[in-house]
């Protein structure tokens, strides 16, 4: 049982998890990786193979202490007409999370997005995933759950999951041990077999968590929303930036980079008249050197009245163009990642709070 006193679900065990359970039933634990293969592929379904069947008794056994009913329950889903999915999943404590799915460019594929706590602590004041506050960590197998949520609903729209991004509700480098937990799941080819390589875990900056992925060895990529060109803007909109200056962060990001031989991204939302200006792009080039890291422009998708009561904006796109074209000029590698859902509560945390004002 969980620690709020229901049944568990499938995806709160690891492969050895379940080999013991199957040993202490009296079933050969070699099932446990064919149950756990079978239940990924599916995005969350216990079902038996005709061609080659599991013994007597084990799914009525499996069905009985790991129920359907158990897993989180969607309790919204929005559809824009871009083809992007959000869905907010609601936990076995009543809290709700979101999660979304992003069409690729090829018709066949889709990259996902995912939290990682209820709720953020971190207080970005653009985001209105701040506004509800931080309320707990999400399990291992919560996270799970919304990778299963999202490949269900890729595989109904003739999709497949390509990708997956720890880019929504809370940051997961303070929930590190059920992110990591997480991540060796969907990764591993014997449970979610999406490869290591398709994952991005992004964090607004905190430089001990950074080492930490650092120290696993494991290969995910790195995304660091920076926000900001210089200390006194990045602080005026990230709280953490008064905590870890850009310049550690940035030494973070390059023990990582070292580690892997693969580039950081840089996440750079744009905010008309906060940080969008020419002079920002320049000093933003300035701040990151020769580094070889890219940056992944973000256009704004407006969330209202912040905490601090602040209204900001979408940068216009003459502008948002002009800032890239800086960047460019200076040699720093930066792209626009395409914007998505701006018919639907498609910022983090938006559709959350729509549904708490209800």
């Amino acid at each position: 049982m969980r620690d709020h006193g229901v049944p568990r679900t499938l995806a709160d065990l690891s492969l050895p998890d379940l080999e013991l359970q199957l040993a202490a039933w009296g079933f050969k634990p070699a099932h446990a990786a064919r149950v756990l293969r079978g239940y990924y592929a599916s995005g969350g379904e216990l079902t038996d193979d005709p061609a080659r069947p599991f013994p007597a008794g084990l799914l009525e056994q499996l069905h009985a202490e790991f129920p359907a009913s158990a897993a989180p329950a969607l309790a919204a889903r929005q559809v824009a007409d871009d083809g992007t999915a959000k869905l907010l999943l609601r936990l076995a404590d009543a809290r709700t999370v979101e999660t979304v799915l992003m069409p690729d460019f090829r018709a066949d594929r889709a990259a996902g997005c995912v939290s990682s706590q209820v709720g953020c602590a971190m207080g970005c004041d653009f985001c209105a995933t701040t506004k509800t506050g931080f309320e707990r960590n999400l399990t291992a197998g919560e996270i799970v759950a919304q990778f299963l949520a999202l490949r269900r609903e890729a595989l109904a729209a003739g999709r497949k999951l390509q990708t997956l991004v720890f880019m929504g509700m809370g940051e997961p480098l303070l929930n590190l041990d059920a992110v990591l937990a997480a991540v060796e799941r969907i990764a591993d080819n014997r449970l979610g077999a999406l490869g290591w390589r398709q994952i991005t875990i992004s964090t607004v900056g905190i430089v001990p968590g950074i080492d930490a992925l650092t120290a696993t060895g494991l290969n995910f990529h790195l995304a660091v929303s920076l926000h900001a060109p210089d200390d006194a803007t990045r602080a005026d909109l990230l709280p953490m930036g008064k905590r870890f200056p850009i310049a550690d962060i940035l030494a973070a990001a390059d023990r990582f980079q070292a580690s892997r031989g693969r580039p950081v991204t840089i996440q750079y939302c744009l905010l008309k008249g906060v940080n969008d200006s020419p002079a920002h792009a320049r000093t933003l080039a300035t701040t990151l050197g020769a580094r070889r890291m890219h940056v992944n422009l973000l256009r704004y998708n407006p969330t209202g009245l912040s905490l601090r009561g602040r209204t900001y904006e979408r940068t216009p796109d003459d502008a948002a163009d002009a800032f890239a074209a800086e960047l460019r000029t200076r040699g720093v590698v930066a792209h626009f990642r395409r914007s998505r859902g701006r018919d639907i509560d498609a910022a983090c945390g938006q559709l959350r709070e729509r549904m708490a004002a209800r």
